[in-house]
């Protein structure tokens, strides 16, 4: 049996005001190819297809696309629901889809028998038994009660979410058992681990309430597919639990990422193998530090990687040189005439947030506006005529706030 394992396509993403729509459509192209050149016989999209509850036009069609396509190269298709998914769009196309070989589950169902299913090989025969489970919500499998501190409400999450695993792995060893079949049994997850190392587009899931679940509370599956997490990697040092990451950066921070998809191979005695198939960059995206002596530089060197047609889009974090008050324009004039777009200018400094603090000996919000101004102000090196305009400016600034409140 043959599975590959993604998520977290984000269809319908912007990023900086730019669409991913030529991305997604290379990718989905590029999966497919795989997908027939590796005889694959069951994909699995472990959650977040889509970038919002509400995704464009343009991003359903995609997904419909993908489904048509998949469904042609012979291969299954399993869609998980992930915490940008809504359960009712992702739903609502389940009972249609299902005609293309495609099974949706969109969220945690009533009966657990409809999170269980065979997954069959090319031949038609039984290949293996899939937990499918999508993002669990907490109102899914938990009741608040009154007079929880934080802390139970923590561990009553997990315990829940624990268990909900254990009921559905239990279904599919019941359905093994029934078909009479050494069937190696697959689960899914889209959710935090302990010790899952994540980037800044990932959003947190269970605020204030569980920041990750322990590898330890999975079932013994032999193979686990999780989504949620952008960076490809394993889990506790563990081969059968795996993150495939996201099949384009989604943030800045993930532009040096090498991102992957998983072919899973399994057999009746359980995992075969996992071999990462590396994803072409269908959108090259840099971003660089410096002062603007290093900058020129560094600029230069990114520019190598894009064309005309294809230009890299760009982030810059100026370290030394951000009191500049017209640095956007410097950036953008070392990058004239270059096959780059710059997206973002962030002014680096030096930490003067926990620099404040440390100063001041106290939090921010125990400080009143002036405090903050003049603590701010004297962490800076600026010439004394610019250090009397900007005190000139914050007088006028709590003057004019002043008499708005009068």
């Amino acid at each position: 049996m043959r599975i590959l394992h993604t998520s977290d396509w984000h269809l319908g993403q912007h990023f900086m005001g730019k669409t991913r729509q030529a991305e997604h459509a290379a990718f989905i192209g590029w999966l497919v190819g795989q997908v027939e050149s590796h005889a694959v016989d069951a994909v699995i999209v472990a959650g977040d297809v889509f970038d919002t509850g509400a995704p464009p036009s343009y991003a359903r069609e995609r997904y419909n696309q993908a489904v048509v396509a998949l469904h042609a190269s012979g291969a299954q298709l399993v869609v998980l629901g992930g915490n940008h998914d809504s359960v009712a769009t992702l739903g609502e196309s389940r009972a249609l889809l299902a005609c293309l070989t495609t099974h949706v589950v969109p969220g945690v169902c009533d009966d657990i028998d409809q999170q269980i299913m065979v997954l069959p090989a090319r031949d038609g025969s039984p290949g293996a038994i899939l937990c499918a489970i999508p993002f669990v919500r907490p109102r899914d499998v938990l009741q608040s009660a009154a007079g929880q501190s934080a802390e139970d409400k923590q561990l009553a999450l997990q315990a829940a979410i624990q268990g909900h695993y254990l009921a559905v792995y239990q279904k599919a060893v019941e359905r093994r058992n029934a078909l009479g079949l050494p069937l190696p049994i697959v689960a899914t997850g889209h959710l935090t681990t302990v010790g899952a190392s994540a980037s800044e587009s990932v959003r947190e899931i269970y605020v204030g309430a569980l920041e990750a679940f322990p590898t330890a509370s999975f079932p013994p599956a032999d193979y686990i597919a999780l989504g949620h997490i952008h960076r490809p990697q394993h889990v506790g040092g563990l081969a059968h639990i795996r993150y495939c990451g996201s099949p384009i950066a989604l943030s800045f921070d993930e532009a040096r990422q090498q991102k992957e998809v998983l072919l899973v191979d399994l057999d009746e005695n359980g995992l075969r193998g996992v071999t990462p198939l590396a994803v072409p960059c269908f959108q090259p995206m840099a971003s660089i530090s410096g002062n603007l002596d290093a900058l020129a530089s560094a600029i230069a060197q990114v520019a190598q990687s894009g064309t005309e047609s294809l230009p890299v889009w760009l982030e810059v974090t100026v370290t030394e040189d951000d009191y500049l008050a017209d640095l956007p324009g410097r950036i953008q004039s070392l990058c004239a005439g270059l096959p780059i777009e710059l997206l973002r200018v962030r002014r680096g400094g030096k930490g003067a947030a926990a620099r404040l603090r440390t100063a001041a000996g106290v939090a921010l919000d125990e400080l009143s506006t002036a405090e903050v101004f003049a603590h701010r102000l004297s962490l800076e090196t600026i010439d004394e005529v610019m250090a009397q305009q900007l005190a000139a400016l914050h007088r006028d600034i709590v003057s004019e706030r002043s008499g708005e409140s009068a």
